[in-house]
């Protein structure tokens, strides 16, 4: 069953690529979609058994970021059937190859037990998705494409440095385990070179930091975000974002285990703050609403850290915060990109009064804005109330009274641009009344939002059981535990 999660999204790209198949192309992208979706939901259903010689397995964390990519896929999946025809793609057999081949590399990330192999992954969705971020082919465009790719491959490259790095830690011998496999590590944790692992993690955090985009390594997500299509956005904002966290969080298990924990929580609670600190100092004032969502995701990655590294419940809320901020993104962007499909920008001056040219996406946009912020009684409130106990818990008053004050910051900016957005008044001559339009409202485009704002309130008044469980196994392997 796990090899078929990552060979399922690879056969519907090598399918979806011919010439013939341009008018089916959608419909295998909503198939493969759908099928992985089922796959993803039997793996919580019965018990699923390690694969290619433990190499892929599904355990709490993992399966917890593979159903948050799966499901977000999913929406986005039946969006982009929408939004291949909205749009006017004249070409969409690379589009739709590239997002199944982000899929198959996405959830090899999440299966991965062997760090070189979760490595292999985050660089597969680096190029996987740099073509879909190059959709509408002008010098912005591409320009942003350049950025994030220099500035990814960068990032991924002190990775690497850092999965060598960690297998220098690990000695040779039957007893130290297989090299580079995360549970064999975990075991023999008191044997790792406590050298060596420092020096791993720095650069494995610089690495992977920099695909989450925490600061100062976030200088790609504003220009990438704001040109990127919506679709694509939400699905760097919510999945690769959440696929880097994952790497970086397995590390850092390893790194817990060998008793460094000393060491590496403040430098994690350090990136927390920054990309806390640039967020909101970006978002005031912010003109282009893409570009401050893609500050919000600076925001949220600080928050994931900043969780990771406070421990206790802070590692609960952390993981319940990805899951929470991938939905929140996903609604986020998808409901921006129908902005820009009928208004042409994405600048907040040019697209007031959207609750009467666009009530739906309009709503939208505001369920998002009390999402995006922690606001009650949606998820990310929760998980954002758990970060912030565990900063009392573990002894960091100092750090949870800078992130409210930061937190508040951010909602004020976030607020005044969405609600100027919504309920201010129209400029006087927009471009669709230059060319005598007015602007029509994707109906088709708003399924996947909705469902996606659904979710984010569910998970803020009600998380299943099994979920829970996954969620409190997921925090006890990171070092931490449940409420």
């Amino acid at each position: 069953m796990l090899p078929a999660l990552v060979l399922v999204p690879v056969a519907g790209a090598v399918l979806a690529y011919p010439q013939w198949s341009r008018r089916l192309r959608p419909g295998i992208l909503l198939l493969c979609a759908l099928v992985h979706s089922g796959l993803t939901a039997l793996i919580w259903t019965r018990s699923s058994h390690p694969a290619v010689g433990g190499w892929l397995a599904a355990d709490a964390l993992g399966l917890i970021v593979l159903t948050l990519v799966s499901t977000l896929f999913l929406g986005i999946a039946h969006y982009a059937t929408g939004y291949l025809q909205t749009a006017g793609v004249r070409e969409n057999r690379i589009f739709v190859s590239c997002m199944l081949a982000f899929l198959a590399a996405a959830t090899l990330v999440t299966l991965s037990q062997h760090l070189a192999l979760l490595w292999i992954g985050m660089e597969s969705t680096t190029l996987a998705v740099a073509p879909l971020i190059l959709d509408r082919r002008d010098r912005q465009s591409l320009e942003a494409v350049w950025k994030y790719l220099v500035l990814s491959s960068v990032g991924i490259a002190f990775a690497l440095l850092g999965v060598f790095l960690l297998a220098s830690a690990q000695p040779s011998g039957a007893a130290a385990g297989r090299p580079l496999m995360i549970g064999d590590m975990i075991a023999a944790a008191a044997l790792l070179d406590p050298a060596w692992l420092r020096l791993a993690f720095v650069f494995i955090a610089i690495g992977f930091g920099t695909k989450m985009g925490l600061a100062p390594m976030h200088s790609w997500k504003p220009d990438t975000y704001g040109v990127a299509p919506g679709l694509v956005a939400g699905l760097m904002a919510g999945a690769l974002t959440s696929c880097a966290f994952l790497g970086l969080a397995r590390v850092s298990a390893v790194c817990f285990a060998a008793g460094l924990g000393s060491f590496i929580r403040p430098v994690l609670i350090g990136f927390g703050v920054l990309s806390l600190l640039i967020a909101a100092a970006f978002i005031v004032g912010q003109r282009d609403i893409r570009r401050l969502l893609a500050y919000s995701s600076v925001e949220h990655m600080g928050l994931l850290v900043l969780g990771l590294g406070l421990g206790g419940v802070g590692t609960y809320g952390a993981v319940l915060h990805a899951l929470n901020n991938g939905l929140a993104k996903g609604l986020t962007f998808l409901a921006v990109g129908n902005v820009v499909l009928v208004m042409g920008t994405s600048t907040a001056s040019q697209v007031r009064g959207l609750g009467r040219r666009m009530p739906v996406t309009a709503t939208l946009l505001v369920v998002g804005l009390f999402a995006i912020t922690g606001a009650p009684p949606f998820g990310l409130f929760l998980s954002e109330f758990t970060i912030l106990s565990g900063a009392f818990s573990e002894g960091h008053p100092w750090v949870a009274v800078t992130t409210i004050v930061l937190l508040a910051i951010i909602f004020v900016g976030i607020a005044g641009m969405l609600l100027e957005m919504v309920y201010g008044s129209p400029p006087i001559t927009t471009a669709e009344e230059k060319r005598g339009k007015g602007a029509v409202e994707p109906r088709w485009l708003v399924v996947a939002p909705a469902l996606f704002a659904t979710a984010v309130l569910i998970l803020g008044l009600y998380i299943p059981p099994s979920l829970s469980e996954a969620l409190a196994h997921a925090a006890v392997f990171l070092g931490g535990h449940a409420p």
